[in-house]
């Protein structure tokens, strides 16, 4: 792995120290909308990260859920892609299934990702051209041929919601919280796939989308296309990311729902 990414793995991994410092703790928090929370280790996340990684490559434009969007962004070569903490809802119940979620965006590609459980120590990477790995050692997708009984990681709320109950019976079902874990699980080969049928953010999955394609995975948009970053409108038309064998399969499977997805 390139210098540029062992020393993001190392700012990564402070961002979540600094996390760990507010987890199962005390720490102030407030709803930027309904049933979407921030709290006190957000935003030290996000200060942490942006201070070092914007150190790191000063050309580097920021895009970042936790800071106000500049549009300067849009001019740079490259731009820094990052959630600070993904996963807020099961931060604040005490569940160890959030992450720090860190890409670098190369005219409009994901070229570096790291993703980072904080409470687990479960730390993801990939490069272009560079592989995947998990705990430093190279990994790769699943694989698994057929989406009957295929391990299939779930958004707690959606599953909530009922989007996951035509899938009920055919798939085995992980509720999981965050979806760049979720992202990272799957280049990682601990599931076999995850999708979500509601819009996301280029921060909640551009770190993750590079690393099931280094993985030898897809990773798509729900109308299977590509995704773009650093856009100005920044909410992409969900996503389905898989180990590449189940890939038509999953499309196939969800077609007849594709109208009720959530805009």
């Amino acid at each position: 792995m390139n210098e540029l990414l062992t020393d993001t793995i190392e700012i990564t991994r402070l961002a979540g120290a600094a996390i760990m410092g507010f987890y199962r703790s005390s720490f102030d928090v407030t709803d930027k909308r309904p049933d979407n929370p921030v709290t006190d280790a957000d935003f030290a996340a996000d200060n942490l990260l942006k201070e070092k990684l914007l150190a790191r490559l000063p050309e580097a434009g920021w895009l970042s859920e936790e800071t106000v969007d500049s549009h300067e962004r849009l001019s740079r070569k490259l731009v820094w892609v990052v959630d600070p903490l993904d996963g807020t809802k099961e931060f604040v119940m005490g569940m160890p299934e959030f992450s720090v979620s860190v890409a670098l965006v190369e005219d409009g590609q994901p070229v570096l990702g790291v993703i980072f459980n904080p409470p687990t120590g479960e730390l993801f990477a990939a490069a272009k051209g560079e592989g995947m790995f998990f705990n430093g050692t190279p990994v790769q997708v699943s694989d698994r041929t057929q989406l009957d009984g295929a391990k299939i990681d779930a958004s707690r709320s959606e599953r909530k919601r009922g989007e996951f109950a035509p899938f009920e019976a055919l798939v085995e079902l992980t509720t999981m919280g965050s979806i760049a874990y979720k992202l990272a699980r799957v280049a990682a080969g601990h599931t076999d796939a995850t999708w979500s049928r509601g819009p996301k953010n280029e921060w909640d999955i551009c770190a993750g989308v590079l690393m099931v394609q280094e993985a030898g995975g897809r990773c798509v948009n729900l109308d299977d296309a590509a995704f773009p970053f650093n856009q100005p409108k920044t909410l992409v038309n969900g996503i389905i990311a898989d180990n590449g064998h189940l890939h038509q399969q999953i499309i196939s499977a969800l077609a007849p729902y594709r109208d009720s997805a959530r805009q």
